[in-house]
């Protein structure tokens, strides 16, 4: 018998090997803590991963990742920005350090992604980019949103905190015709650092940009400074920058769980589908697939319970906790967030696909440690919950 309370199933683990270990300590041993040698491999390991000739900068978080990127846009006072409603805030506060304004867009409830058309309609002379986010792992419809910026002349930032490795049109999510891309290595996430991301660009002087300010508006970096043959000394503050540098410990862990990402989406796919067919028949909504030829990164399973369920969101969760399964929701929109809302006046009728299914959402566990045995579990509970 299972003891809930003992044998609780988080929702989330990473899975860390003996190789990442192994980096660390080395990293610890060598002296480079900070940016570094392991920094460096890590961002040519990561634009090696992805191809077509992009640029990788590593930052200690995707939301650092963001705002860098926004920046080395030029967002400022007076811009607004497109983006969705169904996300975590990190992709709307970027917007507002800058001083810029978010328009919130509602999203399409077949693919629970940035709704296109909606974008087109919030467009206004002031609107300077777009942000989609890919959500749980499946791509956003980036060839029609890709398409109305080039009409409109407007930049696009992806973010991908959810997205690797995922595939768009067969392209790879970091590969498409967008300014910059954004990746996240948060401890959930698909591979992590524990805390970090990537900008990752083609844009050579956007990357400049980012680099210069990554790192207090330096126009050299540490590593540059500190293992020069000539005295090095002297550096120059071009810009009021940030700190937003990825450490080696972080990217010790980077250099290997990025070896296994192909193999970590094969182990989440599997679980994906293992859900998808002792769920099916229930009444609950199945999470939306890649479409056909592409590759979702299974970052998260989100279900949504069905007309007819006969259980709250809000019970079905406590039944789940009551026997041990940890669950969550993704996400609380930001429309109901009270900074957002009462900020931009938004209500839930602004949101209507967003606000029906954060009614209904409930996200179960999926991470690469997960045996079938967990997965039977998280299913037997999911089946008690619902009567």
């Amino acid at each position: 018998m299972v003891d809930p309370k003992k044998d609780f199933l988080p929702f989330a683990l990473p899975e860390i090997g003996e190789e990442e270990i192994a980096e660390v300590v080395n990293a610890l041993r060598s002296g480079w803590v900070t940016t570094g040698p392991k920094t460096k491999q890590f961002e040519a390991d990561f634009a090696a991963y992805l191809g077509g000739g992009v640029e990788a900068i590593a930052v200690n978080s995707a939301t650092a990742g963001l705002h860098l990127g926004l920046e080395a846009l030029g967002v400022g006072p007076g811009d607004e920005v497109i983006t969705t409603t169904h996300t975590f805030t990190a992709t709307a506060e970027i917007i507002r350090y800058l001083g810029a304004d978010p328009v919130f867009v509602d999203v399409d409830p077949r693919t629970l992604c940035i709704d296109v058309a909606g974008i087109e309609r919030a467009i206004t002379p002031r609107t300077k980019a777009i942000i989609p986010v890919h959500f749980a792992g499946r791509s956003a419809d980036m060839q029609a949103l890709l398409a109305l910026a080039k009409k409109h002349g407007l930049r696009v930032m992806e973010d991908a905190a959810h997205a690797l490795p995922t595939t768009c049109g067969g392209t790879m999510i970091g590969q498409l015709d967008s300014d910059v891309t954004v990746f996240s290595f948060y401890a959930n996430k698909t591979i992590t650092t524990g805390e970090g991301g990537m900008l990752v660009t083609r844009d050579p002087e956007l990357a400049k940009r980012a680099k210069v300010m990554r790192l207090h508006g330096i126009n050299r970096d540490a590593f540059d400074r500190f293992t020069a043959k000539a005295p090095s000394w002297y550096y120059e503050i071009v810009a009021p920058g940030f700190k937003y540098n990825m450490t080696d410990i972080a990217s010790s862990l980077g250099l290997h769980q990025l070896k296994r990402a192909n193999e970590f989406q094969a182990k989440r796919a599997r679980i994906a589908a293992l859900y998808d067919e002792a769920l099916a028949g229930l009444p609950i909504v199945l999470p939306p697939h890649a479409e056909a030829g592409d590759i979702h990164s299974w970052h998260l399973y989100v279900t949504q319970l069905a007309d007819g369920a006969g259980v709250s969101r809000d019970q079905f969760i406590e039944r789940l906790f009551e026997q041990g399964i940890g669950c969550s929701v993704h996400y609380i929109p930001l429309h109901l967030q009270p900074y957002w809302r009462d900020t931009y006046k938004l209500t839930p009728e602004m949101f209507p696909n967003s606000q029906r299914i954060y009614e209904r959402t409930v996200t179960l566990p999926l991470y690469t440690r997960m045996t079938d045995a967990d997965v039977e579990r998280v299913v037997a509970a999911v089946k008690q919950a619902l009567g």
